[in-house]
């Protein structure tokens, strides 16, 4: 039977005349849409079961579908769980090289030869285009995947389903459903979201995170957007729903002037221990310029808190929204401006000193006990070193006055490849050691091996102006560089081109780690990029604490510009600075 699909509110009607069949477990290639197109991963699925007994078995085989899915998941984890977390040194290497590999050859040949379309085609074209393939698996799976990824048009895409409609007596797979639905949501087609919505909800009683994830962000600009809410109702029957699925609600309640239930959602979000998305903090902002309301304003004050809390930074279009909406809040005379603070930690445009970086007495006591407890005790300190070596390492720093500047001399030698490792290391030490600092460096017993890039009478000079402290090859020396820095006291620097990431990980509360990120700033230092033989000197420590701030008449608001990309050891350079005129 050949028809033709004017929109897709005719699937209904064919799905009714014949139950839905799927596809067997070859042709499942849903959990590699929504990756590819950027979709909630949850790793978890939910399970799919029918309305009506008419569709026990289709059910079954897209049950089947999920756990074959679900299978390849695991395969890949494997593949990948050699590196302990996600910032390991060649982690993202190997992720790009596997997926590089992942990618069948056949499609990169297919792209050549088969050119999507970019207007919807009739039966015959569609025909012509199958013949047209000479890929591995099905020319379905295949286009579908290309438009999806390519976004093509949705009139294009109803063409396809209608075409697949046409050939297969009515029937449209899961996955291909799927597909359309997330071209619709890409091109808030708000209208076919909800076509799509209903054909689900009749067929199935639940569905997969994807499906729920794609859903909720359609509806909720539509005027069915209570709709999201219970679908983010059935997810928390089976798991805690994504950030975005609360980002998605919460903004399609604001949009629909629901402000009690966008607070009731934030506060769902906060008490899961889920960090809110700055766009969700952004849409109450831009919400608040149209409410005079001392409640609402308190509530937003809060969220800047909670920003300086957990050391997050608004984006270049957030900043704007808070200084919109303090400039728009009647009576109190706000008015903000960009600026930069300067390296006295002054700040450029209202003058004011921004807080120091410097921990006090008793937040250096507390990093120091929770740091000797979380990585020297309760760390991984024994897969980088030994414990005879360690105490040996302890009643040595012991036996010495405090130490001004830690060297993490391996680190510091092999900072420039062109000099020779003993005497750019040496260069350095005899320029501290000009100052009359207490200096301690850190090295390998392998250094004091005579080699070419290490003399043994360079580092007899070095051992000559400094305490020297070498371990064993297989050591690390980044713990015992904490160790004696930390014991040295709040004074003491360090000097390494190690970030500490992984030591930073050990640390579990929020505090700590906002402590210790703090410390680092201010006390690790770091050699500008010299030529061998010309003078050394060091970037300049920071003096301010890159926080959001305020004084009660003035907020210093540090931001993230749209085109500079910062990596998370980093802090911005922009500030939004607002002051309410006396």
């Amino acid at each position: 039977m050949s028809f033709c699909l004017s929109s897709i509110r005719s699937f209904p009607k064919l799905w009714k005349s014949k139950p839905y069949l799927g596809l067997g477990p070859e042709h499942s290639y849903l959990s590699l849409f929504l990756t590819d197109c950027g979709i909630w991963n949850q790793q978890k699925w939910f399970s799919l079961k029918t309305m009506s007994p008419q569709n026990t078995k289709a059910m079954n085989i897209l049950a089947a579908k999920a756990r074959f899915v679900k299978k390849g998941d695991e395969d890949s984890t494997k593949r990948i769980s050699s590196h302990p977390h996600l910032f390991a040194a060649g982690a993202a290497r190997k992720r790009a090289e596997m997926t590089a590999h992942s990618e069948d050859h056949t499609l990169l040949l297919e792209r050549k030869n088969i050119q999507l379309p970019t207007k919807p085609l009739n039966s015959e074209e569609w025909d012509k285009l199958e013949k047209e393939y000479t890929g591995k698996g099905s020319f379905e799976k295949w286009i579908s995947a290309q438009m999806s990824q390519q976004n093509s048009s949705v009139d294009v895409v109803k063409s396809l389903l209608t075409w697949v409609a046409a050939k297969n007596s009515g029937i449209v797979s899961y996955d291909l459903l799927v597909k359309y639905l997330h071209l619709c949501v890409f091109y808030k087609q708000t209208s076919e979201v909800i076509d799509v919505y209903e054909i689900m909800k009749a067929r199935y009683k639940s569905l997969e995170s994807g499906a729920y994830t794609l859903l909720i962000r359609g509806l909720v600009q539509s005027d069915k957007w209570r709709e999201a809410l219970q679908l983010l109702e059935d997810i928390k029957k089976v798991m805690t729903p994504s950030v975005r699925n609360y980002n998605d609600c919460i903004q399609g309640a604001l949009l629909h002037q629901d402000v009690n239930i966008a607070w009731n959602l934030y506060q769902e979000l906060l008490s899961h221990k889920l960090t809110p998305m700055l766009e969700t903090l952004k849409a109450f902002f831009d919400f608040g310029k149209d409410i005079k309301n001392d409640h609402y304003s308190n509530k937003l004050l809060d969220i800047l808190l909670y920003l300086r809390n957990n050391q997050l930074y608004p984006g270049e279009s957030f900043a704007y929204s808070i200084k919109t909406w303090f400039e728009s809040i009647p009576g109190k005379q706000w008015k903000g401006q960009f600026t930069t603070i300067q390296k006295s930690g002054q700040c450029s445009g209202c003058g004011n000193t921004i807080e120091s970086i410097h921990l006090s007495p008793e937040e250096y006591d507390f990093l120091k006990k929770k740091v000797m407890k979380d990585v020297i005790d309760g760390g991984d300190q024994y897969r980088k070193t030994t414990p005879q070596e360690l105490k040996r390492f302890e009643n040595f720093v012991k036996s010495h006055p405090p130490f001004d500047i830690v060297i993490d001399g391996l680190n510091v030698a092999k900072m420039f490849s062109k000099a020779r490792e003993s005497q750019f290391l040496l260069d350095v030490v005899s320029l501290l050691a000009k100052q009359k600092l207490q200096l301690l460096v850190l090295g390998r017993k392998h250094m004091l091996k005579q080699r070419s890039r290490w003399r043994r009478d360079e580092m007899e000079k070095v051992k000559k102006q400094a305490s020297c402290f070498f371990a064993d090859d297989i050591s690390q020396d980044d713990l015992f560089l904490l160790y004696a820095t930390l014991n040295s006291g709040n004074h003491c620097k360090f000097i390494t081109n190690d970030l500490m990431r992984d030591h930073k990980a050990c640390l579990f509360d929020a505090k700590t780690k906002h402590l210790f990120f703090k410390w680092q700033q201010g006390h690790q230092l770091a050699i500008r990029s010299v030529f061998p033989g010309s003078h050394i000197t060091f970037h300049h420590s920071l003096h301010y604490d890159t926080v959001v701030q305020t004084t009660g008449d003035s907020w210093h608001i540090p931001y993230d510009e749209d085109l500079v990309e910062r990596y998370s050891y980093e802090v911005p350079t922009k500030w939004l600075c607002l002051q309410r005129k006396a």
